[in-house]
């Protein structure tokens, strides 16, 4: 930025008392002085800040585990904190009324299956029955054909026939019902002996216990939902953490993109990655978010489940690039400034040529992180300097006792990321 004589100061402090505080540009020696950014190189890494909640894997609460049957529960295995594997006793409910039900129910089983055996005897018996009426019946019907029986005979052989087949019907009847019988008798037993098992409550996991809804002692009543006693994260050696991001920067996520986070609790940054883009949206005053799940290690299980996390989702990154303020690109000069002749098209950045007047130059741009923006076809631009706007009478001022404008950019150093922006990667 070109620097301004005590002269020309002076007449700014004299126009400043003259008229107050003027907001328009001034100009010195009728030229317009610029505020300039200078074009180098830099790595500039675009993200999306969010805010989330850290939670187990695969449920954002933990995994329930209740008691499906009443009962007073007699033992607690595990306490909060309490490590479980999958398939672990974790808690024991009184079992004495189950297992009497359940030996109660194998009992009838086995009577029913005996009444199956009697009415397999009945079907044997009833068969000899039919047998022996089938025979009588032909020999009656032989001797009434010849005369040597009276028809009364032939009569009462085929009704003892009749009898003897329904008999038989009968008995199959039965031994049908019988066996139904059973078939339930053995639904019994297994719903017994379901009800018997889940008196002892094991764990469906591998995790930790994070919350406990009884104590030994106290009596559980079952109804439509299992009664919750313990709450299981699942394995917190690797943790989700679900955030919400507006429908402005959703569109730049993507699953497997590097994320960092921080959490009050510590002073250090975690990194994970994007694992799901859920499409069920919320909206919120009118406001719409998605939820994103980002996956991280969790070493020595340092996060806990409920706690805030600030993320910064690396959506795009360009390192070593030429790189401007992206301030540049919205100047527009004013029309007496501007050259003659025809303004090429598209984006653009104004230098100041060395006579004192603007010049375009058309660039790309690149990658930008809404204060930096890369630019691509401008590579010969390097180590000059873009203008970004005018000087004013309050930023003459500010400069004259060397305070610092606080509106103009200031270029970072190189690979020194602030807040929960991503590391530079190592190469």
């Amino acid at each position: 930025m070109r620097e301004l004589t005590k002269g020309s100061l002076l007449a700014v402090a004299l126009a400043l008392g003259a008229t107050g505080c003027s907001k328009g540009p001034v100009a010195v020696e009728g030229k317009a002085r610029f505020r300039l950014a200078p074009i180098t190189r830099a790595d500039v890494v675009r993200t999306v800040e969010a805010t989330g909640t850290v939670t187990p894997r695969n449920t954002s609460k933990g995994i329930p585990v209740g008691a499906q049957v009443n009962g007073k529960v007699i033992k607690l295995f595990v306490d909060y904190n309490s490590t479980v594997t999958n398939g672990q006793v974790v808690a024991l409910i009184d079992p004495l009324v189950y297992d009497a039900t359940y030996k109660s129910a194998v009992a009838q089983l086995h009577v029913n299956e005996a009444n199956v055996e009697v009415r397999k005897a009945t079907i044997a018996s009833c068969e000899a029955e039919l047998t022996l009426a089938e025979k009588t019946y032909e020999r009656k019907k032989a001797l009434a054909e010849k005369s040597m029986a009276p028809i009364a005979d032939l009569d009462n052989a085929v009704e003892g026939l009749a009898k003897a087949k329904a008999a038989l019907a009968s008995a199959k009847a039965s031994l049908m019902s019988a066996k139904a019988a059973v078939e339930q008798s053995r639904a019994t037993v297994s719903k017994a002996k379901a009800d018997l098992d889940y008196c002892t409550i094991r764990s469906p996991v591998n995790g930790v216990v994070i919350s406990r809804k009884v104590e030994e002692g106290e009596t559980v009543v079952s109804s439509y939902n299992a009664v919750p006693v313990l709450t299981i994260a699942e394995d917190l050696q690797v943790i989700w953490v679900e955030a919400t991001v507006p429908e402005a920067d959703v569109g730049n996520v993507k699953i497997g993109q590097e994320v960092t986070f921080t959490a009050d609790a510590y002073r250090r940054r975690f990194k994970g990655r994007v694992k799901q883009v859920r499409k069920a949206a919320t909206t919120t005053n009118n406001v719409v978010t998605y939820p994103i799940i980002i996956e991280a290690d969790n070493p020595d299980e340092m996060l806990f489940p409920g706690m805030t996390a600030t993320l910064s989702i690396e959506t795009a990154r360009a390192e070593n690039a030429v790189v401007v303020s992206a301030a540049a690109f919205r100047f527009r000069p004013r029309e007496e400034d501007r050259p003659t002749g025809e303004v090429p098209r598209g984006r653009k950045l104004w230098l100041v040529g060395a006579d004192g007047k603007l010049e375009p130059h058309v660039v790309t741009e690149g990658v930008s992180d809404t204060s930096f923006t890369q630019i691509t076809g401008g590579e010969e631009l390097e180590g000059k300097e873009a203008v970004v706007g005018y000087e004013t009478a309050t930023t003459l001022a500010a400069g004259k006792d060397g305070t610092t404008n606080p509106f103009k950019p200031k270029f970072p150093q190189r690979n020194k990321n602030k807040g929960t922006a991503p590391e530079p990667r190592k190469k």
